[in-house]
């Protein structure tokens, strides 16, 4: 049986010279970065030869790159060390502290939700039915106690893309903090800080063909946040704990592959996604495009079934060889209708029939036309099974008699 990954947005495979560049961290140059020694010595050479190429891909100074676990640490560092380091400022104040959007990863989503229980005030800007932020919305909900906005780049979800080059220049027009979560679109579209007003930037490596459990955040020279994980003061005293230098040297690899492949990637991914698009909505009758048709990451194809149920269809894929996904990874095993897909107007039942597609730079023309073969007789499969749909035939057919 075929095999075919179409699951980039929740992971990706390590790539083989990422692989050989974090190999010899594991047994032969063990050293702790803080040790004076040669062996510590090598390491922490190792660590800012990672940071520099992190930074290039950005377009940033390697000074402003600290290392953290992955994506989630990132968004909790920056959301709760602006917020933190403002406490004092803002006690007392009822006016909104933090403006994020309602589309969040949950790693933001869930952050802000724990500053809430802590008594700080959150603003959930809506969005429109492709998953944009409204910027006049954004402008009316700023106030003389917003210390910090946080909206994410591109969508994990339906791949949309905000245009965050706005966003930074009403948060520096009312000189507020400006973080956004670039975990999806590094490495996929050219992301570069010193052309925004973007003063914290989340990422995480295994989004890009590197190894799991390591990450980046990006700190804008001048911009001051309170340490939330405390000891020994790695990473300039802002997340202490011995460095993963064999993940962070994988990091820093896949950063270099992803800057030289950037615009042969896009191209390829983007013609590939165009196809699988074009052909699901061509041939599968009553499916739709979730998130904005054109202002969406090259690899990301997300659609909704009329009367199917996604978590049936993710398994009928998987015994046809297909992986994919409904939404999030992060949220994939819960029963709950995606936040993202609520919050673009879809009703309960439209988001439990959606339908992740995310391609990566191994996938093929074959591997598109394989899913174009398969999936239209698993989606009437399941149709058959479907009390919505036999009710919906029924509807047609007393409307055609009725005529």
């Amino acid at each position: 049986m075929k095999r075919v990954y179409m699951d980039h947005a929740a992971t990706t495979p390590v790539d083989k010279k990422v692989l050989e560049e974090m190999l010899p961290f594991f047994t032969e140059k063990y050293g702790n970065p803080s040790s004076l020694h040669s062996f510590g010595r090598e390491a922490h050479d190792v660590l800012e030869k990672a940071r520099e190429n992190v930074a290039k891909l950005i377009n940033a100074d390697k000074e402003e790159i600290f290392f953290t676990s992955g994506g989630t640490e990132s968004d909790n560092i920056a959301i709760k060390g602006t917020i933190y380091r403002m406490k004092e400022g803002i006690t007392g104040y009822k006016g909104p502290h933090i403006i994020t959007s309602a589309i969040e990863h949950p790693a933001v989503m869930e952050t802000c939700k724990h500053l809430e229980k802590q008594g700080f005030k959150v603003k959930y800007l809506s969005v429109d039915k492709y998953g944009i932020v409204n910027a006049d919305e954004l402008k009316n909900s700023i106030s003389k106690g917003t210390f910090l906005i946080s909206v994410m780049h591109a969508n994990n979800e339906i791949g949309t893309i905000q245009n965050i080059d706005e966003i930074g220049k009403i948060a520096k027009e009312h000189n507020v903090v400006f973080h956004s979560d670039t975990v999806q679109s590094i490495g996929k579209i050219l992301v570069d800080v010193k052309k925004t007003k973007i003063d914290l930037l989340s990422m995480s490596s295994h989004k890009i063909y590197g190894p799991k459990g390591v990450g980046a955040l990006y700190i804008k020279k001048g911009v001051k946040l309170q340490p939330i994980v405390h000891g020994g003061g790695h990473e300039k005293n802002l997340r202490s704990g011995t460095e993963n230098i064999s993940g962070i040297a994988g990091f820093g690899k896949a950063c270099e592959l992803a800057k030289t492949r950037l615009n042969k990637d896009a191209e390829h991914l983007t013609n590939l996604r165009d196809k699988l698009i074009k052909s699901v909505l061509n041939i599968i009758e009553e499916t739709y495009l979730n998130g904005h048709p054109t202002r969406r990451l090259p690899n990301n194809a997300h659609f909704r079934f009329t009367a199917i149920e996604g978590e049936s269809l993710i398994l009928s894929l998987d015994e046809k060889g297909v992986a994919a996904s409904t939404g999030s990874a992060c949220s994939s095993k819960k029963l709950l209708p995606s936040h993202v897909l609520m919050a673009i107007g879809l009703n309960e039942v439209e988001a439990h029939g959606s339908l992740r597609l995310t391609l990566g730079r191994e996938n093929t023309d074959e591997d598109v036309r394989y899913v174009i073969d398969v999936l239209p007789g698993i989606v009437e499969n399941l149709r058959k099974m479907s009390p919505l749909w036999g009710k919906k035939l029924e509807i047609e057919k007393w409307k055609r008699e009725m005529k």
